[in-house]
């Protein structure tokens, strides 16, 4: 039985385990839930992944944070705030982002998850401000957003992407608190 951090209605949020490595390697390698990113990730990739996440919830006390139903205690993907640096005019900004397994989808867990994070950083962590960043054509993911109250900022040619003409334009939304 994992300890949570916090819980919302149906989920619960927690630091990463290595033994979340296998389910979130098999997240990672859906072709549906990684439609919207350039590649899918190797078990290697995974398990660095889950090691940032690891160190950056020691140092900051957030990160994308690991998600279980609660019903079941099912691990089902992440859901969380994470520091990113890749937009220079915005310095270091704290993003939410979530990435659920496909039968998890179309239950409002990840506009309950990312509600309950961002209510976590304004109340908890003492965040000010979280953005969240989707390629254009992710309409799911944009919909989320708007449905946690963020606003939307502009669009802006996504510098890790540039290379990939279908996901480079991205959407950037902002939350205040």
């Amino acid at each position: 039985m994992h300890q949570y951090l916090f819980k919302s209605e149906r989920l619960g949020f927690r630091n990463w385990v290595l033994d979340d490595l296998e389910s979130l390697t098999e997240i990672n390698n859906d072709d549906d839930v990684m439609e919207f990113f350039p590649s899918k990730l190797s078990k290697k990739d995974t398990k660095e992944f889950i090691i940032r996440m690891q160190n950056m919830f020691d140092k900051k006390g957030f990160c994308y944070f690991a998600v279980d139903l609660l019903e079941s205690t099912d691990f089902i993907g992440f859901i969380g705030i994470c520091e990113q640096t890749y937009l220079e005019e915005l310095g270091a900004f704290i993003d939410i982002g979530w990435r659920l397994q496909k039968n998890s989808w179309g239950k409002g867990y990840a506009t309950e998850g990312a509600k309950a994070c961002v209510e976590f950083g304004f109340k908890h962590i003492g965040i000010t401000e979280i953005y969240a960043v989707a390629p254009q054509i992710n309409k799911k993911s944009e919909a989320v957003m708007k449905k946690i109250g963020l606003q939307y900022i502009k669009t802006f040619e996504h510098p890790k992407l540039l290379n990939n003409q279908r996901l480079k334009h991205c959407l950037l939304y902002k939350n205040s608190h």
